[in-house]
């Protein structure tokens, strides 16, 4: 490739990646209108996303009206998950893209009914390389981790948890079988962005849930 042809590049994704960011402060601005408290799910498959958000709905539904974006390339296998607790899904699948972006959730803001709703959980597509350019406009961003993604996940990933607002550190149920420090994991964490809030939680046990619960509403 020429070198115009990579600077062309680079100009068409700074471009996309600020109209992203122009839409997300919309999508923001929306949201607080309404008064909906959101919050934007990030990590790898397997990591526990679903599992989490299940574990939150779950306490929570009877006194919130929820609404749960679900994020994947194809299916809708995690959005029936979370849709047994009673709560209202919506399944965007994206094809080839490996990430929500703005347009996605302002098109959900755009036709759904958002007087009905007081908390919106958006699951992004599962990995921790593409979320990390593609800001949502939710106000919190949370990065999901577990053990057995081995004790070099975070290290191996600093954008997503630099820009993040928490980080769980999740399955700590297995942590008598893992080979993990947990204190090195948070260190590192913490290295990358001194301001992240960090859980440590098992989405199995309910580990923790209470406590992150607690915070995310408070």
């Amino acid at each position: 490739m020429s070198e115009k042809n990579i600077s062309r590049v680079i100009e068409l994704n700074e471009d996309l990646i600020e109209n992203n960011d122009r839409l997300a402060e919309q999508n923001s601005k929306i949201l607080k209108d309404k008064n909906i408290r959101a919050f934007d799910f990030v990590g790898a498959i397997g990591a526990g996303k679903t599992a989490i958000i299940e574990k939150i709905v779950e306490r929570i539904s009877n006194d919130y009206r929820i609404l749960v974006i679900n994020g994947d390339v194809a299916t809708r296998i995690d959005a029936n998950r979370i849709e047994k607790y009673g709560v209202r899904t919506i399944q965007i699948n994206t094809g080839r893209e490996c990430a929500l972006n703005s347009y996605h959730i302002s098109q959900v803001l755009k036709n759904y009914n958002l007087n009905e709703v007081d908390i919106l959980f958006i699951e992004n597509v599962g990995n921790l390389i593409c979320p990390s350019d593609f800001i949502l406009g939710a106000e919190k961003r949370i990065v999901i981790v577990s053990i057995t993604e081995g004790p070099w996940v975070i290290r191996k990933h600093p954008m997503l948890f630099k820009y993040s607002d928490m980080a769980i550190i999740n399955k700590i149920d297995l942590k008598d079988i893992m080979d993990v420090n947990i204190e090195v994991m948070k260190k590192d964490a913490k290295e990358i962005n001194p301001n992240l809030k960090i859980f440590i939680t098992s989405a199995m046990t309910g580990e923790n849930i209470s406590k992150l619960i607690n915070y995310i509403l408070n």
